[in-house]
């Protein structure tokens, strides 16, 4: 556990807090450390859960099925990031959504009920790990609010350069890397994935972009 503690440090959860004090704050918040293999549950629709989760190694999505089997892709977890904590507010519910590792990965448990409630050893940090869960709960909801403006574009090609541009300016660059192959961005962006490529070779064609694989380039 102790090897994730730089990864942690870099983490808007534990944002201002030494690597010594989250060492010693990984007892008090009852971490524990779970690894899977690609293709793996993380967490399933469903369950109820009593823990923050924090991506510590690897990549993963959050996806649902619907009864024919067709999937959306409703985010991508880095590491680092955080996930889960929309429903480990009393009477949330069951999770709506799967949770998959896209490749092998690790990720760390905190029970949600140590860090809201101070701990008896009067951590240091506590108060500000509290404050940091917040900030990163607001952060989520930015990015939902942002997943929403692609979602709301009627056509293809409007979602696809809403998207594409989203990431441009997020990378602070006209050529970057996405996260995701044909069909996973066909999933995320709930279209049609021999329609989506079909309007991206227009686009090229068009002069609005270049692409190998998940490389764009905006022109």
């Amino acid at each position: 556990m102790k090897k994730y503690i730089p990864i942690l440090k870099r983490t808007q959860m534990f944002a201002g807090v030494g690597e010594k004090d989250i060492a010693t704050m990984l007892s008090c918040l009852g971490a524990r450390v779970y690894t899977y293999k690609k293709g793996e549950y993380v967490l399933r629709q469903g369950e109820h859960i009593n823990d923050i989760t924090v991506l510590v190694e690897g990549s993963l999505h959050i996806q649902k099925d619907d009864y024919w089997g067709n999937r959306s892709i409703l985010g991508q977890i880095s590491v680092g990031e955080m996930f889960g904590e929309a429903y480990v507010a009393p009477e949330s519910g069951a999770l709506l959504n799967d949770v998959v590792a896209v490749e092998d990965s690790a990720v760390m448990f905190f029970d949600v009920r140590r860090i809201i409630t101070t701990c008896s050893n009067a951590c240091r940090f506590h108060s500000a790990v509290v404050q940091n869960l917040f900030f990163a709960i607001s952060e989520k909801n930015r990015k939902l609010v942002q997943k929403l403006g692609h979602m709301s574009k009627r056509s293809t090609r409007e979602k696809l350069i809403s998207y594409l541009s989203e990431e441009a300016k997020r990378q602070g660059s006209a050529a970057f890397v996405i996260p995701f192959n044909r069909q996973q961005l066909a999933d995320f962006l709930s279209v049609d994935r021999s329609a989506m490529s079909n309007e991206l070779c227009k686009m090229r064609k068009e002069g609005l972009l270049e692409f190998d694989r998940n490389k764009f380039r905006l022109l």
